[in-house]
C-alpha cells in the first residue's frame, strides 16, 4: 500500500502487508490468549484423559492461527491518496486533507483504522475507523488542520490498522509520502496611496525610458511589416545592408526594495501578537500590494539575503506575478530571527554593494519600505543613509517603549530617519498596518523627491 502523490496530485499505489512471519507478529492480545488457553487446555486434556477438552483446546489454539493464516493469503492490499487543499494558507486560515482507501484486491477487509500524523501545532491527531470494505470498494474521510503560526509542517505518514473479524490479529502499516503545508503570514488589503519616490509601473504615470538616447546611441532593430517607415534608420540600414528601424519606448517598471529586520535584538516576546510577528505581516501585506500595483519588489533582510535572488526583482502580470507572491510568501513562512546586531549588509545591498546585490545596478533605486526594530544610536545612523537620492523611503519603526515598557528613546530615532528624507512612522502594539499604510500616504512629501502611487 502506499500514499498518493505530495500536494494533492492524486496519485496512488498499492502494497500488501507483508509475509506470513510479520502476519504472526500481527497477534493481538486476544489472539494470544486464545493460543495460550488452547495449549493450556491441551496439555490439561492429555494429562487428564479427556478428549473433549483437547477438541476445545485444539480448537482454541486453532482459531488465531487460521485468522494469520487467512490474512497472509487473501493479501488484502489497499491504496490510499491524500488531497491537501489548499497546500498554502495564511496563519489562522484552515487547509482540507482528504483521505482516500480502496481495496483493490478480492477479498473484502477487516475492520480498518486510519491515522494520520501530523504536528501538534496544527491539532489533534485524527483517527477514522472504517468499517468492512467490499472489494473493489472505496472509503473517504476529511479533516482540517490550522495553525496561527507560520511555518512549514509535514503531514504523514500516513498509518493503516487492519484487523480480522474476530480482532485476533492486526497488522499495522505506514505510507511512506508525506505532504506538507505551508502557513504564511495574514496579510491585510491596503488601499493605493501616494508614497514618497518613483512613480509606479504601468498607467498613465508611468515613467518610460526610450531605448534610443540619439544618434549615437541608437539600439536599431531589423525592419518588421508594419513597421512605421518614420523610424528607420538610415545609418545603421548603410551600415548592415538592410533595413533597420529604431526600437520602439519601452515602459520602465518602478522598483521596490521591503527591508525586512530580523534582529534578534531588536525584538521581545515570541507568538502571534509578538512585534515581531506584525513585522512579518506587514511586510508580507506591502509585498503583495506592490506587486499588484505593478512594481518589481524583491525582499530584502539585514543578513544581506535577497529574494528572488542576487540582483533580481519580479515582474508583475499575469502567471509570473502570482508566482513572485507565492516564493515571496514561502520565504516569508519561514524567516526566523536572525543574531546580527547591525544592519551594515543590508545596508550594502541597498546602496549596491555585496552581500546581496544592488537593485537595478550599483547605488539602486527606487522605493525603499522598511520595518525595522529596535534601534540604537548606530543602527539609526546606518538605516538613514540607506535612502537614495532618486527613490522615496518609508520606515515603520518598532515603538519599544509601548511593545515592551522601556524608557522611550524611539523618538530620537524617527527624527534622524525623516531629517534625512525618510518618512518614518512609530508602529505601536495593536495598530493595523492598513492604518500606519494610510498615514504614510498622506505624509509630506520629502524635499526633491516626486510623489509615486504605492
Amino acid at each position: 500500500m502506499s500514499a498518493g502523490a505530495p500536494r494533492g496530485a492524486g496519485g496512488r499505489g498499492g502494497g500488501g502487508f507483508g509475509g506470513l512471519r510479520t502476519s504472526l507478529s500481527g497477534l493481538t492480545t486476544r489472539g494470544r490468549s486464545f493460543l495460550a488457553a488452547g495449549a493450556a487446555a491441551a496439555v490439561c486434556a492429555y494429562m487428564l484423559g479427556q478428549g473433549e477438552l483437547l477438541r476445545v483446546g485444539l480448537l482454541l489454539a486453532a482459531l488465531p492461527l487460521i485468522c494469520v493464516y487467512a490474512l497472509h493469503r487473501t493479501r488484502h492490499r489497499v491504496t490510499g491518496n491524500r488531497r491537501l487543499t489548499p497546500v498554502r494558507v495564511p496563519a489562522g486560515a484552515e487547509a482540507r486533507v482528504q483521505l482516500r482507501m480502496d481495496n483493490v484486491s478480492r477479498m473484502p477487509t477487516g475492520l480498518l483504522m486510519l491515522q494520520d500524523r501530523v504536528p501538534y501545532v496544527l491539532g489533534p491527531r485524527p483517527r477514522f475507523v472504517l468499517d468492512r470494505v467490499e472489494p473493489g470498494g472505496r472509503r473517504e474521510v476529511s479533516y482540517r488542520v490550522r495553525s496561527d503560526l507560520r511555518g512549514r509542517y509535514p503531514l504523514g505518514p500516513l498509518q493503516l490498522r487492519l484487523t480480522d473479524p474476530f480482532g485476533l490479529v492486526e497488522l499495522t502499516r505506514s505510507f511512506s509520502t508525506y505532504d506538507t503545508l505551508t502557513v504564511v503570514p495574514r496579510t491585510e488589503a491596503l488601499a493605493p496611496v501616494r508614497l514618497t519616490g518613483e512613480s509606479s509601473g504601468y498607467g498613465d504615470g508611468s515613467r518610460r525610458s526610450l531605448a534610443l538616447a540619439g544618434d549615437d546611441d541608437v539600439i536599431p532593430r531589423g525592419y518588421r511589416r508594419g513597421d512605421d517607415l518614420r523610424r528607420v534608420h538610415w545609418r545603421s540600414t548603410a551600415r548592415y545592408g538592410e533595413l533597420m528601424v529604431r526600437r520602439e519606448e519601452q515602459p520602465q517598471r518602478s522598483k521596490a526594495t521591503v527591508l525586512l529586520d530580523t534582529r534578534r535584538l531588536g525584538y521581545e516576546g515570541a507568538g502571534p501578537d509578538s512585534a515581531f510577528e506584525w513585522a512579518v505581516s506587514a511586510a508580507a501585506s506591502a509585498l503583495v500590494h506592490l506587486l499588484e500595483q505593478g512594481f518589481s519588489v524583491r525582499l530584502l533582510t539585514d543578513t544581506g539575503t535577497c529574494v528572488p535572488g542576487e540582483g533580481g526583482g519580479f515582474s508583475s502580470g499575469g502567471q509570473e506575478s502570482a508566482e513572485a507572491a507565492g516564493l515571496l510568501m514561502d520565504t516569508l513562512a519561514v524567516v526566523g530571527h536572525s543574531d546580527g546586531a547591525g544592519l551594515s549588509r543590508a545596508y550594502d545591498a541597498v546602496r549596491g554593494g555585496g552581500g546581496g546585490g544592488g537593485f537595478g545596478g550599483a547605488g539602486g533605486d527606487g522605493l525603499l519600505i522598511a520595518f525595522l526594530g529596535d534601534l540604537d544610536d548606530a543602527q539609526t545612523e546606518l538605516a538613514a543613509k540607506m535612502r537614495q537620492r532618486s527613490g522615496g523611503a518609508v520606515a515603520f519603526v518598532l515603538d519599544s517603549a509601548a511593545w515592551t515598557g522601556r524608557p522611550p528613546g524611539g523618538a530620537q530615532s524617527l527624527a534622524r530617519l525623516r531629517d534625512a528624507g525618510w518618512t518614518a512612522l512609530a508602529v505601536p502594539p495593536g495598530v493595523a498596518f492598513g492604518e500606519l499604510w494610510r498615514q504614510a500616504g498622506n505624509a509630506p512629501l520629502a524635499a526633491g523627491t516626486a510623489g509615486g502611487w504605492g
